[in-house]
Parts: structure tokens; C-alpha cells; sequence
């Protein structure tokens, strides 16, 4: 069985993309800097797309074929062997979905998160009982052939300490989420008044902005959309990125500008209707109104 992958550090991404700038800045085309490795042109487009290990051999050879300054390749190879440590997740890595396991790293460095979800609390908001319920809702739903899923605490254990490095980072956190997902029962009475809750004061927390749509709204530009999560990375070499469930539940990820901004684009117009982030969270039936 091959063993769970965790996904390139912010490190290792900027890395790669200033290996890609250097590559096109000297005129080496792909299939050259290949033969100057004795390797296939794919090989050089995982380098540059931080989806292989890093080999500090090859990054040096690459260098002077595009002939940066000896002490700048000096740097580069000190970037390189710090780049190549591991994330923290890296020790949670059971517990990662195969996608997670692409943006993981990224979120880790986001400057801003900005999340929507129509029927569930969006991952960042959820208490730890209300995370374990959807797991193992989820785990029943999987064949029983098919493979094992991550344990119950393995994924509240991830979970748990991305949000706690989310806010000592200082990260802001924009969600906007469907009523629905306040009326969606995941696990029982007592964990969704637990968890709506944690989602008052989540949103009296300095850096996190909250907005609900009711579920009389009319429809808004993500009345249609899937679950959605946009990543900034405040580093200039790392565009923001889009994360998206597909209709067959795999996740997408992009990172191409035009794509990732009419995404922005349609998020800002359906948190323009949606009540102000003030408004208290609608009530539940025998439930006293959230301040």
C-alpha cells in the first residue's frame, strides 16, 4: 500500500515557481533543462510544480545550466534544504483526504480564508463533536471493501490544531454558509446547539467574519455552487487559490487567476445579500436567540 502523501510547504512552492522564473528568464526550454538532467521533460514539470521531493543535486545542476550567479545559487540551495523539511501536518497525514492533501500547505499560510458552504458548517467552524459525527457519518456511507478511513480522532486531532494555528497566525477568516447547514442534524440535539454556539462566538471573535443566508433569501450567485474555499497566500511567487467539491465529491483546486477571480467575484456579490455580519444567527425551536 503506498503511504499517505501531505502535500509541499509554501516553502516549497515558492521554490519551485522562482526555479520555473529562472529556467524561462535564462531561455532553457523544458526538454533542455531535462537533457541536462538525463531525465523526461515531466520531470522537470514536477519540479517546477512542487509535486516531487526535492533533490538538491538536481536544483544545483538546473541553476548553472541557466547560469545564476554563484552566490545566488548558494541562497537558492539554502532555500532549497529548508524548503524541504516537512509541514506540520506531515505527523496527521492518515487523516488527510487525497485533495486536502494539495491545499493543506496553503491554507497554512493563508493570509485570508474565505469559505462557503450551503448545508454544513464549513470545517474551520466546527466543534469537535460535530466533527466527529460527520466522520463517522461519512465512514458508514463507504464501502466496505474499499479503503480504511482515518479514525475518528486522527481527523479531530488535524482538525483541532489547524483552527488553533489559524488564529495564533492571526489569520482572518471570512464564511459565508446556508441557514440549512443550522438545521442539518449531525450527530444529535446536543451537538448542534453545542455548535451553533461555537458559531456566536466565533463570530464575536476579532478576524473572523460570519454571514448566514437564509433560507428565504432569493437566489444569489452561489445558490448552485458547491462548498468553496479561497486561499490568499501573501507571498508574491503564489497566486490565490480556489478550492471547489466537484458533483462527484473529489476536490478541485486552480490557481489560474481568471478562474479564481470570477470565483472571488460571485462569493462578494452573494455575501453583498446576505444579512450584515452583525445580525444575530437566526434561532432554533427551543433554543434562546444567539447575541
Amino acid at each position: 500500500m503506498s503511504r499517505p502523501r501531505s502535500g509541499p510547504t509554501v516553502e516549497h512552492r515558492v521554490l519551485a515557481a522562482r526555479l520555473r522564473l529562472l529556467r524561462e528568464v535564462a531561455g532553457v526550454s523544458l526538454a533542455e533543462a531535462a537533457a541536462v538532467l538525463g531525465k523526461h521533460t515531466m520531470t522537470v514539470r514536477r519540479i517546477e510544480s512542487a509535486e516531487t521531493a526535492l533533490d538538491v543535486g538536481q536544483i544545483e545542476t538546473l541553476l548553472r545550466r541557466y547560469g545564476v550567479p554563484p552566490r545566488e545559487v548558494d541562497r537558492t540551495l539554502a532555500a532549497a534544504v529548508a524548503a524541504s523539511r516537512r509541514g506540520w501536518w506531515h505527523r496527521h497525514r492518515a487523516a488527510l483526504a487525497p485533495g486536502q492533501q494539495r491545499w493543506i500547505g496553503m491554507e497554512s499560510a493563508a493570509a485570508l480564508i474565505r469559505l462557503w458552504h450551503p448545508t454544513l458548517v464549513p470545517d474551520l467552524l466546527r466543534t469537535p463533536r460535530y466533527a466527529a459525527a460527520l466522520h463517522a457519518l461519512r465512514a458508514r456511507a463507504l464501502p466496505p471493501d474499499g479503503p480504511r478511513p482515518a479514525s475518528t480522532d486522527e481527523v479531530v486531532t488535524l482538525l483541532r490544531e489547524r483552527q488553533q494555528r489559524l488564529r495564533e497566525r492571526g489569520a482572518r477568516l471570512w464564511v459565508l454558509l446556508g441557514e440549512a447547514a443550522l438545521h442539518t442534524t449531525v450527530g444529535d440535539a446536543q451537538v448542534m446547539a453545542e455548535q451553533r454556539r461555537a458559531l456566536a462566538e466565533a463570530a464575536a471573535r476579532e478576524g473572523c467574519t460570519l454571514q448566514v443566508m437564509p433560507l428565504g433569501a432569493p437566489p444569489h450567485p452561489l445558490s448552485e455552487a458547491p462548498p468553496l474555499r479561497l486561499l490568499r497566500i501573501p507571498v508574491p511567487e503564489i497566486e490565490d487559490h480556489a478550492v471547489w467539491r466537484s458533483p462527484g465529491g473529489t476536490e478541485e483546486i486552480t490557481d489560474v487567476p481568471d478562474v479564481v477571480e470570477a470565483l472571488r467575484q460571485a462569493l462578494d456579490a452573494a455575501c453583498a445579500t446576505a444579512p450584515h455580519p452583525s445580525t444575530p444567527l437566526p434561532t432554533h425551536p427551543g433554543e434562546a436567540a444567539t447575541p
